[in-house]
Order: structure tokens, then C-alpha cells, then sequence
């Protein structure tokens, strides 16, 4: 017997469209968090800067998560947020769920890279390891889930964006190429832990 199923409410383009419109909430909701939090910080006189990451402190490993979620100054989070609403929504076209997984698995990847290998006496924060995973995840998950179309929008991602990978060499000493670097790690790592299954072949026996 063949199972033939339709979709009354709408067809793939509803869909995609809801899909859309989804990212656009979640990546304008992060990035207006980051802007209401970069506000408490300067109200409070940069009492929030203190849960950046400081190197090897045991104490400091409880202050990855919110690490990425603060920064140094307007200017900082200014240059982050545009790349970050793109990349992100990009990213989140393909799911909610997926993406959360991704963004929480570069999180955590960009900053124990940080905590283990960031010089002493600093503290590193700011969303650019979110930013540089996202560029990671975006550029090589089309080959890993071996989708054409996410093949060409790693490929759209790499020109436009593809000259931040400067950022993960050690050029200038005010900006963290170990959250940069270990960002990227995380961002590749992560297409193939939250890789599409792949569909099983056909037998050729229906029910």
C-alpha cells in the first residue's frame, strides 16, 4: 500500500517562510540582549566586565557562557552585531534546535580554548568566537551534510566573510585570536556533531 500525505496549510515555500521569519526573532532578540547588556554595563561603571574569562582560574570556567554575551565598549559590539545577524540567521534557517546546539557547542569550545590558552592577567570577552564558529559551521556543513545548496552558501559566506580568518593569527595583542581561533574549531566541529542523517537507502519493499 502506497502512503500518500499532503499538507493543507501551505506547501515547502510556508515552510521556509516561518523558518525565516523564526531566525529573524531569535538572532534580533540575541542581539538586542547584547545591546541591553552592554547598557547595564556602562550604567554600572563596566561591573559586568568582570565576568569575562580570565585564564586557568577554576572560579573563571563558570564565566565561558556569559563571556559571549558581553563586551568591551559600543565600538566592540558594534562591529560584532552586524556578522553576527547575518551569520546567525543564515545559520538558523536550518533549525532552532540545531542551532542552539551549534552556538552552545562553539560557546563552549572558543571559551576553554581562551580559559586554557589566553595570556595571564587578562580577561577576554565578546561575541567574535560565537562569530568566527558560526563562519566555521557555515563554510563546511553543506560538504558534511552534502546539500548543494548549503555547498554554495558556505561558498557565498567565504566571500563575503572569508578574510576574517586573519583574525585567528596573533597580529595584534588587544584582540583574542585564541576566542577567534578555538571559535572556528568549534563552528567545524560542530557540522559534524549536529550533521543531517543521512537517508537510508531503498530496498525497493513497500508496505
Amino acid at each position: 500500500m502506497t502512503d500518500i500525505r499532503t499538507n493543507p496549510g501551505g506547501g515547502a515555500g510556508t515552510g521556509a517562510g516561518a523558518r525565516a521569519v523564526a531566525a529573524a526573532v531569535l538572532m534580533l532578540g540575541w542581539v538586542a540582549l547584547l545591546w541591553a547588556l552592554e547598557g547595564v554595563d556602562a550604567l554600572t561603571g563596566h561591573a559586568l566586565d568582570p565576568y569575562g574569562i580570565s585564564p586557568r582560574d577554576p572560579a573563571e570556567l563558570l564565566d565561558v557562557v556569559p563571556a559571549a554575551f558581553l563586551h568591551g565598549g559600543w565600538d566592540h559590539l558594534a562591529s560584532n552585531t552586524v556578522p553576527l545577524l547575518v551569520l546567525g540567521w543564515t545559520a538558523a534557517l536550518a533549525g532552532i534546535r540545531r542551532f542552539l546546539g551549534v552556538v552552545l557547542t562553539i560557546v563552549l569550545t572558543s571559551g576553554l580554548g581562551v580559559w586554557l590558552t589566553a595570556p595571564a592577567h587578562t580577561v577576554t570577552l565578546g561575541a567574535s568566537g560565537v562569530i568566527f564558529g558560526l563562519f566555521g559551521y557555515l563554510l563546511v556543513r553543506g560538504f558534511v551534510d552534502r546539500r548543494a545548496l548549503d555547498v554554495v552558501i558556505g561558498v557565498l559566506v567565504a566571500v563575503v566573510y572569508g578574510s576574517i580568518v586573519w583574525g585567528v593569527l596573533p597580529t595584534d595583542s588587544g584582540i583574542s585570536w585564541q576566542a577567534h581561533l578555538f571559535g572556528l574549531i568549534g563552528g567545524v566541529g560542530a557540522a559534524f556533531a549536529f550533521r543531517r542523517p543521512r537517508p537510508l537507502p531503498y530496498t525497493g519493499i513497500t508496505a
